[in-house]
Order: structure tokens, then sequence, then C-alpha cells
């Protein structure tokens, strides 16, 4: 992992850990500590440390402290910006590091690095944010941009360490004047065990009848209405052809997708809707192509975990997933919001043959196990600890 002056992060030395230190992690959701920096909790406890978690009730909450975690539950708005509601929050998070004085604080999503941030400082607490995506604030239009842009200025300044999870975020926050050069730890997204998603064999379809798959949550600003409109007129030139949906609808964001739209789709014949699973595996693994024709990601999950398992990907040409997808090698590349761009792609893969989809996938799979391995990412927040408990 390098950060945005190609100078390398150390992995955990040879020394050891040092000191057990109380580390605090915080997210908008306990779902999301769990299903995606689950091991990072899980290397902190098997190095001695202890670990809090602070997020709002979810039922992944009790798993965690099954972990062996102390669990702060967290009142918060996950949606949008309100100057009442977001200062209150600001408040709450000072005082919860007022009340357990953590050693260092470990955040992801907006919120959570904005006024997490901003409450570390007033607390004197060690703060370690990562941006796993510049989100709608930075979609929306040039008024929330500013405002967002303003939030993370004053919240990141004086951090010593920001992780994010591809080069564009980090050199675009540099470019706008919300870092200063140095600060920024480029991760490789929140990366991948490579023995639980172990490559798989391509299914035996047709290749005139592949299955398309596209693994999200239903936000517009992943591009569903594109994905749903591409397999329209693909299935058009080949009926034969699938595209499988899976993902929760109606979750709190404003670009949300509800479920009756998505039972429309499915009436008319062109979207297969998987729900949500716990573990996405099996349908990967039943799957010829993972698409994701997001307008902007971090370090996109969907396609780390796919090309783990050696399926060939569809992605749009934008940060985020351009760390992750070879063009032409680990996948095919489109431009964002543009469903015929989109529905060229897949002509592309459906114009391979049986073993050049192998091959494509088996490249992916390098990829993965060349530049994605999660033991990066535990190196790298192991040392980013010893960094910013080392300077008090």
């Amino acid at each position: 992992m390098q950060d945005s002056h190609g100078s390398r992060a150390e992995g955990p030395s040879g020394r050891g850990e040092g000191r057990p230190l109380h580390v605090m992690i915080t997210a908008n959701a306990a779902w999301n500590i769990w299903n995606f920096r689950r091991p990072i909790v899980e290397s902190l406890l098997a190095a001695g440390h202890r670990v809090t978690i602070v997020a709002p009730v979810d039922d992944m909450l009790s798993k965690l402290q099954g972990l062996g975690c102390t669990v702060v539950p967290l009142k918060m708005d996950v949606r949008g910006l309100n100057p009442v509601a977001d200062l209150a929050l600001l408040w709450r998070f000072r005082a919860i590091f007022r009340q357990w004085r953590p050693d260092a604080v470990l955040s992801f999503t907006i919120k959570n690095n904005v006024f997490g941030g901003l409450a570390a400082r007033l607390a004197g607490v060690p703060f370690v944010p990562n941006v796993t995506g510049l989100g709608t604030a930075f979609l929306s239009g040039w008024l929330l941009q500013r405002v967002a842009e303003t939030l993370y200025r004053a919240a990141f300044r004086a951090l010593p360490v920001v992780f994010f999870e591809n080069d564009d975020d980090g050199a675009l926050f540099e470019a706008r004047g919300m870092l200063r050069p140095g600060q920024a730890w480029v991760l490789p997204g929140t990366g991948i065990d490579l023995i639980h998603y172990a490559a798989a064999p391509m299914p035996a379809h047709p290749p005139e009848a592949p299955v398309f798959l596209m693994v999200a949550r239903l936000l517009r600003d992943k591009g569903v209405i594109e994905y749903v409109e591409a397999a329209r007129r693909i299935k058009a030139e080949y009926p034969q052809a699938r595209f499988q949906l899976l993902g929760p609808a109606g979750v709190q964001n404003r670009t949300a997708i509800h479920l009756d739209e998505v039972q429309g789709w499915v009436e008319e014949g062109i979207i297969d809707y998987l729900g949500t699973r716990t573990d996405v595996r099996p349908v990967v693994q039943a799957a010829d192509c993972v698409v994701l024709p997001s307008y902007r990601e971090g370090a996109p999950r969907t396609l780390i975990e796919a090309s783990a398992m050696a399926r060939p990907v569809i992605a749009t040409d934008v940060a985020g997933c351009r760390a992750v997808v070879d063009a032409d090698v680990t996948g095919f590349m489109c431009q964002p919001r543009d469903a015929s761009s989109l529905a060229d792609a897949m002509r592309r893969f459906l114009c391979l043959s049986s073993q050049e989809r192998a091959d494509m996938g088996a490249a992916g799979r390098r990829k993965m196990e060349r530049e994605f391995d999660e033991k990066l990412v535990l190196a790298a927040y192991h040392q980013a600890l010893r960094d910013v408990t080392a300077r008090g």
C-alpha cells in the first residue's frame, strides 16, 4: 500500500505491537463493521488490544460483542445534512471519546469520519479515518459538495494519517485542500481473504446464454437503472441471457430504489431479483460475469470478491473501479451513466469464447493475489496505530 507520494507503509515489525491499546471503531452501521471490517477487529483482538465498537443499534452489534468487543450504541441520522442533528452527533461523539478515553479511533463512513474527526480534536484523541468513497455528497451538485469539502477540511487538517481506497480520491482531497501532502495512505480496498473467496471454475452455460450478476445496494448511484436498461437491450438480441440483481432495496439513501420498482422489472422479464444473501459466493460462482456500473466507488467490494473467485467483470471507468479492473485483461470498462456503453461492454463479453472468459477470470484472480490480499490492509492499520499512538 502506498501513500499519495509513493512512500510505502511498513507492516507489523519484529519488535511486536508494543503495549495493548484501547481501539475504538465507529461507522454508521454495525452491519458495515461486521461485513467489511471484521478482519481488522479480529486482528486487533488477536494482537491483545481492547476493541470498542461505536455504531447505531442493529443485529450485528451482538455478533461483534460475541467476538469480544465492547459495544457503545450510537444515536445518529445517517441521511442527509441537518445542522441541528449533526451538531448533536458531534457532541455525542465528544462525550463518548471523553468518557471512554480510547488510545485511538478508527472511523468509517462519511458522518462518522467528519463529526467523529471534529469531536476527536476537541477530546484530544488520535483519530484515523478511512474515506471509502466520496459518496452522494460529491454527486449531488455544487452546494452539497462545497459543504462536504468544508467539513472534511476542518475534520482532517491536523490528522497524521487518512486512509483512502484508491489513488484518485486521495489526489482529489489533496488538490482541493482537504489534506496536506503526505497525509493520504492508499489501501487496496478492504482487502480480500483469498482462501475464503477461492477461485471457482466457470459455469457450464452456453456462450450465448451467460448469467450477468450485479451485487449492490439498490441505489441509482450504483448504476442500477443503467444495468436494467442495458439488460433490456441485450435480451432483445440474446433472449437466453440472464440478468440477476442481488442487494437490499429501499435502504436509507436519497437515491434508493424501492422494491415495487424492482418487482416491475421482474414482471417485465428483464431481471431476476435475488434479494439479499449472507454469503454471496454461491451466487457469484453460478454467474459468468459480475457487473457494477456505479457512478463512483472507493474500492468496490463486489468487484474484488468476483475477481478473487476468477469471474470476469464489467465496471464503469471511474475512480475506484479503475483500481480493481485491468481494462480488457480482467474485465471490460464502460462509461458511467450510459446504458448504451454498458450494453456494448456486455456485447463484447458475449463475443468471447468460453476459454477467453475463463482466461479473463484467471487474470482477475492473479491481480487480487498480487495487490488485494487482506494482509496488506491489516499491516497498514497496525502501522498507523503505532504511528498515531507514538505521537500521543
